[in-house]
């Protein structure tokens, strides 16, 4: 298994103290702190297929590559689940261009979501509450919108075979609850362009989801459909330098992720791809908004040392 960076970490979504880093600053925090592969968002600032025609894309992947990195995959943060016609041709239409751009990037996988209800960003840094309390399906029933996320992603399966691009279906919410829901649309769609990218922290934050026992059956499940993962955590520094993981807010994730359990049960699958690092959440620490300067840069430094510990240790 490899330690990626995906550049949502760096994108300015979750910090306002400095501006955000374009995407070759963001290959260069990847190539300082010692990890060995990006993984970039397609959408603004770093890569939205709006500002990146076939020239561009040259020009970061030849970047990357100039810096040692692979782009190991693009992210898509697509929505299918909708009942209006309008949504839905806008939302393929961008994964079709999304689709276009992984493969000039040369990035072999593109996550995608089942549903994704946005952010929205106040005083400078997102949040996911706002979306959360105003998302509407429209009256639609849980079946009809499943329906509607299967039929995207066979038309989906389509270009991207066309393009050789593995389009990797995330196991997050909404929708999509637990690793099953993921498995059964990925079934369902039935293509050999549609497959997993199982993540720890998407199975909950309880003690029963992220039991050993729990995670180890997860990744068995998944098996060789895995194409790519991320981890989304905070960490500690302790003066003998090791490094635990710790919580980034007790009301939200009350349980941490087992990742050693994870990274274990990939290693015995045989899964020898990517864990992507993202700081995906609001930095909120002692009572104030922390920025990237004073906090987050901090934490891409020590995942990339606690990931690649746990993964030599596995």
């Amino acid at each position: 298994m490899k330690v990626g960076l995906y550049s949502i970490s760096c994108s300015g979504t979750w910090y306002s103290d400095r501006p955000a880093h374009t995407v070759e600053g963001f290959i260069d925090v990847a190539k300082k702190y010692g990890y060995e592969g990006v993984e970039i968002d397609l959408k603004r600032p770093h890569g939205s297929p709006l500002d990146l025609d076939e020239s561009r894309c040259k020009e970061i992947r030849d970047y990357a590559r100039s810096q040692g990195l692979p782009i190991c995959g693009a992210a898509a943060n697509n929505n299918f689940a909708s009942i209006v016609p309008e949504h839905i041709e806008n939302e393929l239409l961008m994964v079709r261009e999304q689709i276009r751009v992984s493969q000039q990037l040369g990035a072999p996988v593109l996550r995608v979501f089942a549903a994704w209800r946005g952010i929205v960003k106040k005083n400078g840094v997102a949040t996911y509450e706002v979306p959360q309390r105003c998302h509407t399906y429209y009256g639609a029933l849980d079946y009809e919108l499943r329906q509607a996320i299967v039929a995207c992603l066979k038309e989906c399966a389509v270009w991207a075979g066309k393009a050789g691009v593995v389009l990797a279906l995330q196991n997050h919410h909404p929708i999509i609850e637990d690793y099953h829901d993921m498995l059964d649309i990925v079934r369902w769609v039935d293509s050999p362009w549609v497959k997993c990218c199982l993540d720890a922290p998407c199975c909950g934050w309880d003690p029963v989801h992220q039991s050993s026992s729990y995670i180890e059956q997860a990744v068995k499940e998944v098996g060789a459909l895995q194409m790519i993962s991320h981890a989304n955590a905070e960490f500690t520094e302790n003066p003998d330098g090791s490094i635990d993981v710790i919580t980034f807010d007790p009301h939200i994730q009350p349980v941490l992720t087992n990742y050693e359990a994870f990274v274990k049960a990939s290693k015995a699958i045989g899964y020898d791809g990517f864990l992507n690092y993202e700081f995906c959440h609001m930095p909120f620490k002692d009572g104030k908004v922390r920025g990237y300067d004073d906090y987050i840069d901090n934490q891409i430094r020590l995942a990339r040392i606690y990931f690649k510990r746990l993964i030599e240790a596995a």
